[in-house]
């Protein structure tokens, strides 16, 4: 059932000067990831096109830049209470690479279906995975209600400025390797990626097109960015990166002010997404990395001639997702 209320403005914004601020303590502990250009997402695009590899991190994912940003500066108080956060994966991932890094304790709520591999890379980092609910939602809800409770420092997946300011060194990198960048499209679940994305770029070179790209099983984000209200819809997508039915707020604001248009694709053109990403870019990316392809192949026509970024945010899927999607034998190469 689709609900409305409004969006809370009051928290604050982090600036370009923040995002090197990160930047000088992330490099201390991660490479600069890869983007790549490839022939075949090149023709099947039918423009120049660039892959910045997340999927690369060692936690598999981008949300280990922001992880380490917030971390690093804790309270002393809120390093020995520890930390808590609600995740389908890869937001606890990064929050348990941190936490292990600076030596917190750390606990992640994930629903009881959460993805195996991210389960097991969570709790071989040292954290405590707690199963609650049957999808991201619900785990965060209970989540809060635990950090409220027990005193735990509560991390938000997208409400952190630390968080944000982090995640936004991505597209730093990627100007700085490829400064006639056009485009960049950027895959939106609760939406902190692509405000870094926004941030970033529009302080550096505000012709840059930023555009955020969602399911359309999961359009929570995407009729809250269209509406300017708090749309929450529950979500039914397969890519856990994008499974998100409640909007953040801190990721909207910025998003409306900045992203320049957001677009939704269909499962099958995820899918059909993390085929391409297999066969034309020799890159494993979980459906959510796979989205800014999909929505690339989507809008081809109207980002013919840029040179067009896209942000694999991941590489972790499942064994059983990736045997899914290949069984159910879309055509790789009619498509394209």
């Amino acid at each position: 059932m689709e609900t409305h209320s409004s969006i809370d403005t009051t928290l604050p914004i982090p600036g370009l000067s923040d995002v090197f601020d990160a930047r000088r303590i992330i490099h201390k502990y991660l490479s600069v990831t890869p983007l790549y250009r490839y022939p075949g997402l090149d023709a099947l695009i039918g423009t120049t096109v660039y892959v910045k590899h997340e999927n690369y991190q060692p936690v598999g994912a981008f949300k280990i830049r922001g992880g380490l940003n917030l971390i690093s500066r804790l309270t002393p108080d809120e390093k020995q209470m520890g930390v808590i956060c609600a995740s389908t994966g890869n937001h606890g991932q990064s929050v348990a690479y941190a936490s292990r890094l600076f030596g917190v304790v750390s606990r992640i709520v994930v629903p009881k279906n959460a993805n195996p591999g991210k389960v097991i890379a969570m709790q071989g980092m040292g954290s405590q995975v707690i199963f609650h609910g049957t999808d991201f939602d619900e785990a965060r809800g209970f989540c809060e209600e635990l950090a409220l409770r027990e005193g735990y420092r509560y991390i938000h997946s997208g409400d952190e400025p630390l968080l944000i300011a982090g995640v936004a060194t991505e597209t730093l990198e990627m100007i700085e390797s490829q400064p006639r960048l056009d485009a960049i499209l950027v895959p939106v679940g609760g939406g902190s990626g692509a405000a870094g994305a926004c941030i970033t770029a529009k302080a550096i070179r505000p012709s840059i097109r930023i555009i955020g790209v969602q399911s359309e099983a999961a359009p929570a984000a995407y009729e809250t960015w269209r509406q300017g209200m708090r749309i929450e819809i529950p979500s039914k997508t397969i890519a856990e990166g994008l499974a998100t039915g409640t909007p953040f707020s801190l990721p909207q604001v910025i998003m409306r002010r900045m992203m320049d248009d957001f677009i939704l694709v269909s499962e099958d053109e995820i899918k059909q997404a993390v085929l391409w990403m297999i066969e034309r870019a020799h890159t494993l990316s979980e459906p959510a990395g796979a989205a800014p392809l999909a929505g690339a192949f989507k809008i081809k026509e109207s980002i013919r001639g840029l040179n067009v970024g896209l942000v694999c945010s991941g590489g972790n899927i499942s064994i059983e997702q990736l045997k899914m999607i290949i069984d159910r034998g879309i055509g790789t190469t009619s498509n394209g």
